[in-house]
């Protein structure tokens, strides 16, 4: 459909078959540029250009710009502290004029906060849990089970001890503490992780 952009004269493409096939090169584009800065510069400019979706095109491209760095473990990109009207007057002066000067000023800016942004909340949180990593199928299938079964705590404790005799002696100890663990910590805000229903939580939550 033919649609406007709020605040500037550009009117972008409205021909379907047109739209779409510029949407395939832009991914094809994309995916040949080896350096991950550019790449996602790439796409987070071309996408609200082109306008291939009816709404939220620059939001998708500010999402999308994040595939580039999360493929490369890197920093993700994030706009939360950048003021609006400096991103809107950079993608206006790539509407009108084709100039990513501001926009790529603002995207540099963007990355280094969020870069140090990032840097301190991973420092809080601290490391990954390898061992929770290694088993993390088991426990979610076995946490999973607990639950839809509204197990009490008793016979929970039989079923992990159960599940933990299939891993290394090594293991079994640390995998019974870490089920154990996660079982006392769940709460109405984290349970949909196991994909259990409201229900099925009160009421195992509720014989616990």
């Amino acid at each position: 459909m033919a649609i406007g952009i709020t605040g500037s004269a550009f009117i972008p493409l409205a021909i379907p078959q047109l739209v779409s096939e510029l949407f395939e090169l832009i991914l094809a584009k994309a995916s040949e540029i080896e350096n991950p800065f550019e790449q996602s510069f790439f796409i987070m400019v071309h996408l609200p250009y082109l306008q291939p979706f009816d709404d939220v095109n620059k939001r998708v491209s500010r999402i999308a710009a994040n595939v580039s760095f999360i493929k490369r473990n890197l920093s993700p990109l994030s706009f939360i502290d950048v003021p609006e009207d400096l991103y809107t007057q950079g993608m206006l002066g790539v509407y009108e004029l084709n100039d990513i000067g501001l926009i790529k000023d603002v995207f540099l800016w963007a990355y280094e906060r969020s870069a140090s942004r990032y840097a301190v909340v991973r420092q809080s949180l601290g490391e990954p849990d390898n061992f929770k990593l290694k088993y993390r199928t088991q426990m979610r299938e076995l946490i999973t089970g607990i639950i839809a079964q509204s197990l009490n705590l008793k016979d929970a404790n039989q079923l992990i001890k159960r599940n933990a005799l299939r891993l290394p002696d090594a293991a079994q100890g640390k995998f019974i503490e870490a089920v154990e663990t996660e079982l006392l910590s769940l709460h109405e805000g984290n349970f949909a992780r196991y994909r259990v229903s409201p229900k099925e939580f009160a009421q195992w939550k509720a014989g616990w």
